[in-house]
């Protein structure tokens, strides 16, 4: 019976028997749909989406109906792999979603230069961020709403010092 194995960093294995998938620390196995549910319960929604998005062959999603049709769709989709194609990993997300996804660590990116920005204890002018990434302040502005604050979750405060708009975050 083909057993699965998710860790957590939705990385899917495929066996061909629940010998061979073993017990490890961190692991949770499943077997069937009602297993995969059982342990779903439990996940935030945008795990679910984030597992469907790493799938081979798939049609990436934003959000699910509900958290059946969730699992519904992403049992149908590992049930017809083979255990040669595991594991499967999460590919790079090219807008890093929720909690999951931070940037990357690379420090040359813009986002990381402004996040460095940010993180300083002063926090960061419009300006500073404007010439740290060559964007005008409207572009600057809807990162710091919509990419840092919706998309990766941080809370970016604005305020205003000596009549400058300047955003900071914490940690």
């Amino acid at each position: 019976m083909k057993t699965f194995t998710i860790d957590a960093d939705d990385n899917i294995s495929i066996f061909s028997s629940v010998e061979e998938a073993g017990q490890q620390a961190g692991v949770e196995r499943f077997h069937s749909v009602d297993q995969l549910m059982a342990l779903a319960e439990s996940w935030p929604a945008i795990r679910l989406v984030e597992i469907w998005n790493s799938l081979p062959g798939v049609k990436p999603v934003k959000k699910f109906k509900d958290r059946k049709t969730a699992v519904a769709r992403i049992w149908t989709a590992i049930e017809r792999l083979k255990p040669a194609e595991a594991p499967v990993k999460p590919k790079p997300d090219k807008a890093a979603k929720g909690k999951l996804r931070r940037h990357t660590g690379d420090k040359n990116t813009k986002t990381a230069r402004v996040l460095a920005l940010l993180k300083q204890p002063a926090g960061a002018t419009l300006k500073s961020l404007m010439k740290a990434t060559g964007w005008q302040a409207h572009s600057v502005r809807g990162f710091l709403s919509g990419h840092l604050g919706k998309k990766l979750g941080l809370r970016v405060k604005s305020f205003q010092r000596n009549g400058e708009r300047v955003y900071s975050v914490r940690g």
